[in-house]
């Protein structure tokens, strides 16, 4: 295994939650996917930026069927209806660098991971290390025999311990296009060749691939070849050393931070123009690299809001995770400001040429608990010069664009998939408004805040 591999990917899941209890609120529990509505309800238009007051939604198994003035249009008798006067009806978020325990890590768990996420609004997520389970479990979210999030998955990981070879790589791109994952997930340590091996299968067979850029590889390679979607804004660091600092690319460090002060930020805007000409998305995972390499006091973290779902075991992992990171980089505050700062500009630069960005926390990872940590990126994103409005197209509208999805989720219109968060504030005025939702429907099942709460202190007490 090389050195690049082992310093810089992010492989420890660490999956053991623990729970945390929130006050109940007044809406009752709709259960059913039957017919329901939102009566009286402000519409949440990330697309435009804007609220459209006093609305009516209905849904019908499953799906949003009509929209209209709460003056005008009147709902059938016998249906559920939730009276959101003054309340704000968004879309779903999408969690698109989330992971899934395994079924050997037992189904309660399983579950347990996809109700933190639908507690704190996330309806879709993009599992980014998958296995056979996986599209068992994605199928029984559809069907609605498990409780969950949408689920898209990658197959098991592509890297340098798991391609070897030109044939082996051909081998495990058609192996997992026929069994049916969604995309393929690359990790560090891919020779050139066998990169390139993977690439041409893909594209034969038509699967897509996400995930990190090897440093045989390079940003501009990757760049070059379509990556659906490069995460952690991997590579880009690196692609800002010029030729003449006759660097060592494979001593680059955790994301490049060895190169931070090497790093010629005159060659951002170069390689977001290059990123928007080649279509590739990029989902940036800020906030879990600010806090990771950054100069903070991990016992107090594990202290915030939502850590009471991990278990003390799990948390302490965290930390001492944190600890070794810090022994073998041992940084200086100069050199971790400058990285964090390179790497807003990045996100910045590859916004304002228009990229397409995508929400993604990269949870359960080192202080991400799942559902949680998607409210510390929105706001990483607002630290690295976006709009309210911005981060929330990031985790609405953009991922059902990447996936071609967008008359499914990701909007509140008609004939799309009832996957929806209630709040009593305005989101665009103020991300935090998002902690604190009345409710969350996933393909048209409501679940009320009380059914949140209960859920939330049983997940509490199977680990305390």
């Amino acid at each position: 295994m090389n050195l690049y591999y082992l310093k810089s990917v992010l492989f420890l899941l660490l999956f053991p939650l623990a729970g945390h209890h929130f006050s109940s609120q007044k809406i009752n529990a709709v259960q059913s996917r039957g017919a329901m509505g939102f009566y009286n309800v402000n519409l949440v238009d990330v697309n435009q930026n804007r609220i459209i007051s006093h609305q009516n939604v209905l849904v019908e198994d499953g799906k949003i069927t009509a929209i209209g003035k709460s003056d005008q249009m009147k709902f059938k008798d016998g249906i559920d209806v939730i009276d959101a006067n003054g309340k704000f009806l968004m879309p779903g978020l999408a969690e698109m660098h989330a992971h899934i325990p395994g079924i050997n890590n037992g189904l309660p768990l399983v579950e347990e991971t996809l109700f933190l996420y639908l507690a704190n609004g996330v309806t879709t997520i993009r599992g980014m290390l998958g296995q056979p389970y996986h599209l068992e479990l994605r199928e029984k979210v559809e069907k609605g025999e498990i409780l969950g999030p949408r689920i898209f998955t990658s197959g098991p990981s592509l890297n340098g311990n798991s391609v070897k070879s030109l044939e082996e790589a051909a081998r495990k791109v058609k192996a997992q296009k026929l069994a049916g994952y969604d995309f393929l997930k690359l990790h560090p340590g891919l020779t050139r060749a066998n990169f390139d091996q993977i690439v041409e299968t893909a594209n034969e067979v038509g699967i897509p691939y996400s995930g990190h850029v090897s440093v045989d590889v390079g940003i501009r390679r990757a760049i070059e070849a379509k990556y659906a979607s490069i995460d952690h804004v991997d590579g880009y660091l690196e692609g800002l050393v010029p030729l003449s600092a006759g660097v060592d690319p494979g001593e680059n460090g955790f994301f490049g931070v060895n190169f931070t002060t090497l790093a010629d930020q005159n060659k951002i805007r170069e390689l977001a123009k290059a990123t928007k000409a080649s279509g590739v998305w990029v989902v940036p995972t800020q906030r879990l690299l600010e806090r990771w390499a950054g100069i903070v006091n991990a016992n107090e973290i594990i202290k915030e809001e939502g850590m009471q779902f991990m278990d003390k075991n799990t948390l302490g992992q965290w930390v001492n995770s944190k600890k070794n990171f810090d022994r073998l980089y041992q940084l200086d505050e100069k050199t971790v400001s400058l990285f964090i700062e390179i790497r807003r500009n990045i996100i910045k630069a590859l916004h304002d040429e228009g990229v397409g960005l995508l929400l993604g926390s990269d949870s359960p990872q080192v202080f991400n608990v799942p559902g949680f940590s998607i409210h510390h990126e929105l706001q990483a994103m607002r630290d690295a010069g976006l709009t309210n409005a911005d981060a929330l197209v990031m985790g609405t509208r953009n991922p059902a664009m990447f996936f071609g999805m967008e008359n499914v989720f990701g909007t509140i219109q008609t004939g799309a998939d009832a996957d929806l968060v209630l709040l009593s504030n305005n989101p665009l005025e103020d991300l935090n408004h998002l902690k604190n939702n009345e409710g969350v429907m996933v393909r048209g099942k409501w679940l009320s805040r009380e059914d949140i709460d209960k859920k939330l202190l049983t997940i509490r007490d199977r680990h305390q």
